[in-house]
């Protein structure tokens, strides 16, 4: 063989990878758009990674995901939201309220988003239809903002001789007046008087909590928020300082010694939004795939930290709870 032939040979043999490199599809990137820190939602990231990994897809090997994660300041969603849309992403995932989601909505109408969240997601105009969302937008409910008037009952039938509640709502969410109308009516209907009180940071929740011993409120209903969500350890610890009895919407905090908490399944939630997220990167369209709903709901019971407040629960209470700690 002559010189210039084999070297032509070795040449274009040596090309062969680099080309077939160049023909092969690059790995996905899912955008995880979240309001809160990472931290506090450790579990529901894991039971999002593994849904995603069971419909085939598996981070670090045949998907990338892109974390942003805003810290409980709403303000930097536009800021976060534009940058993974700048990546082309193929996908956002948006969690920790309807905010991250409406951010995604309002910067693009091309990347496919799923959303997981509390809220009504009709009423905040994320999709226009539940069972056929017909745009980008999709994802799951858990529907935990519209539970207040159910933990509001079982503070009252804990606390059956109290006039008046407290709520503490966060004061920059969409749903904040749909959530105070729905206690204030639920406290018509058990003859309770409930007085909506505000925090959006950690000094003002200390505020708060500070106030209620002269308010004489038989306790407390913590709104539900991605902010609060994070903020779960400081809210059960003023709870037992001021000896002020509370229900929360999430089972985490009574496990975190909270008093008692009746809510959905946010884990769940972010199991089912792993799954739509592998679907649309098999190549569904999130106009088909249906809102679903979260259903599941569940009260769980603090029995120690009743006893530290003086208090104890009716058996009627009891016998409705899905777990009781002792």
């Amino acid at each position: 063989m002559k010189r210039r032939e084999f070297i032509t040979l070795v040449s274009g043999a040596a090309a062969w990878p680099l080309a077939a490199r160049a023909q092969q599809p690059a790995m996905p990137i899912v955008g995880f758009l979240h309001s809160a820190t990472p931290e506090t939602y450790a579990p529901m990231m894991a039971a999002f990674r593994k849904s995603l990994s069971e419909i085939g897809y598996s981070e670090g090997q045949n998907v990338t995901i892109e974390y942003r994660w805003a810290e409980g300041r709403l303000e930097r969603l536009p800021e976060l939201t534009a940058d993974l849309v700048r990546r082309q992403v193929s996908v956002i995932f948006a969690g920790g309220g309807s905010e991250p989601a409406l951010a995604a909505k309002a910067a693009t109408s091309k990347i496919p988003v799923v959303f997981a969240n509390g809220v009504d997601p009709v009423e905040v105009g994320l999709v226009a239809n539940l069972s056929r969302p017909g745009a980008n937008i999709t994802g799951v409910s858990f529907l935990i903002n519209t539970l207040g008037h159910k933990e509001l009952e079982a503070l009252h039938n804990l606390r059956p001789e109290a006039t008046a509640m407290a709520a503490l709502i966060n004061p920059d969410l969409a749903t904040t007046a749909s959530q105070s109308k729905d206690l204030e009516m639920a406290g018509q209907t058990l003859g309770v008087q409930v007085r909506i009180l505000q925090a959006s940071t950690e000094r003002q929740i200390e505020t708060v909590f500070a106030s209620l011993p002269h308010m004489e409120a038989g306790g407390i209903v913590i709104g539900a928020n991605a902010f609060f969500f994070s903020r779960r350890d400081q809210l059960v610890a003023l709870a037992t300082r001021y000896s002020v009895p509370a229900v929360y919407p999430w089972r985490e905090a009574v496990v975190a010694g909270g008093l008692m908490s009746y809510g959905a399944d946010v884990t769940d939630a972010y199991r089912i939004g792993g799954n739509y997220v592998g679907r649309i990167l098999r190549g569904e369209q999130p106009a088909n795939l249906p809102v679903q709903q979260s259903t599941n709901t569940e009260l769980i019971i603090n029995l120690k930290a009743a006893k530290s407040l003086g208090l104890t629960f009716p058996i009627t209470l009891l016998g409705r709870a899905n777990e009781v700690i002792e």
